[in-house]
C-alpha cells in the first residue's frame, strides 16, 4: 500500500478489543504488514507457504487472515470502506437498489466435494459465487456455494440476508435466472420488488443490458485478482473474505486517489530566487 492509500486503510479499521479494554493483548506485527501480506496473496494467488520473506511468517499471516475471517473484521473494513466511497461519490451510505447475480468459476483439488458441484448450465465442476451489488457496482452480500445451487435457491438465502442489513432498499434488479416462484415469494415475505432485466429474443451477439452490467462489471472485477481466477479455498468462507479483500483493495485505491494531496512550500523556492 502506499502512504495514501494506508491512511485510508487504517482510518477505515476495525478497532482492536485490547485498545477498548474488552480484553486481549496487543497484535505482535504491524497491521499494515499484515494486510499487505494478505493483500499480495490475493493479488498474486500465491500459496501460504511461498510468502516472500519481506512479510512476516507466512504462518502468522495466515492466522491474521483466519482471525480476521472468523470474527467478521474483513467485511467490516469493506464495509466501512464501501460506504465512504459512496459518500465521494455523491450517493448516501446506504443504498435504496441492488442487482443480483452470480458467478460460477472452477475448483481445484483442494476444494472438498462436500462443497463442489457441476454448474450444468455453464458445465462447471466447481463452485458458484452468489453477490448482491448496489447500483455503483459495490458489494452488498455475497454467498459462495457449491456449483449446483441454482440462483433461485441462494436468493432466498441472500435476500432476507440483504433486507435485513438494508432497510432502506425496495427494489432489485435481476437476470432471467431469478423469474418464477421467487418473485412472488419476494415481494410477499420481505417486501422488495425484484425485477427481472430480460434479453429480448431478437438481440444477437454482446448487448449491453439495463442494470445488469453493473453486476457482471463487478464479477470481472473479481476475475483480475488472481487468487479468485479459480476457487482454491477448502472453506467458503475464506472465498467470501477473499472476495471482500479484493473489493477492498479496489476501493482503497480509489478513495486515495481522491484524497488531498499535500501542496508544496514554495515560498521557500520564491525566496532563493
Amino acid at each position: 500500500m502506499t502512504d495514501a492509500e494506508w491512511q485510508v486503510v487504517r482510518e477505515a479499521m476495525p478497532v482492536p478489543a485490547w485498545l477498548e479494554g474488552r480484553g486481549g493483548r496487543p497484535e505482535g506485527y504491524c497491521h499494515r504488514q499484515m494486510l499487505d501480506a494478505v493483500r499480495y496473496v490475493t493479488d498474486n494467488g500465491i500459496k501460504w507457504r511461498a510468502m516472500p520473506v519481506d512479510f512476516p511468517a507466512w504462518d502468522r499471516v495466515y492466522a491474521f487472515f483466519r482471525r480476521w475471517r472468523e470474527r467478521g473484521l474483513v467485511k467490516e473494513l469493506h464495509d466501512r470502506l464501501r460506504g465512504r466511497l459512496r459518500l465521494a461519490e455523491g450517493r448516501g451510505a446506504e443504498p435504496t437498489a441492488a442487482i443480483i447475480d452470480s458467478q460460477s468459476v472452477k475448483a481445484a483439488a483442494s476444494v472438498p466435494a462436500a462443497t463442489r458441484g457441476y454448474d450444468g448450465g455453464k458445465k462447471i465442476n466447481g463452485r458458484r459465487r452468489h453477490v448482491i451489488t448496489d447500483c455503483l457496482g459495490l458489494l452488498l452480500v455475497v454467498l459462495v456455494t457449491a456449483g449446483n445451487v441454482t440462483d433461485r435457491q441462494a436468493a432466498r438465502v441472500l435476500l432476507p440476508r440483504l433486507r435485513e442489513r438494508f432497510r432502506k432498499i425496495t427494489l432489485v434488479w435481476a437476470d432471467g435466472g431469478y423469474r418464477g416462484r421467487l418473485v412472488t415469494w419476494t415481494r410477499e415475505k420481505l417486501q422488495l420488488t425484484l425485477e427481472i432485466v430480460k434479453r429480448s429474443d431478437d438481440m444477437t451477439g454482446f448487448v449491453v443490458l439495463p442494470r445488469r452490467w453493473v453486476v457482471e462489471r463487478t464479477l470481472g472485477w473479481l476475475m483480475r485478482t488472481r487468487r479468485l481466477v479459480r476457487d482454491f479455498e477448502t472453506l467458503p468462507a475464506s472465498s467470501e473474505a477473499f472476495i471482500c479483500f479484493s473489493l477492498a483493495m479496489l476501493m482503497s485505491r480509489r478513495l486515495a486517489r481522491r484524497a488531498p494531496h499535500p501542496q508544496p512550500d514554495r515560498s521557500r523556492w520564491a525566496a532563493a530566487a
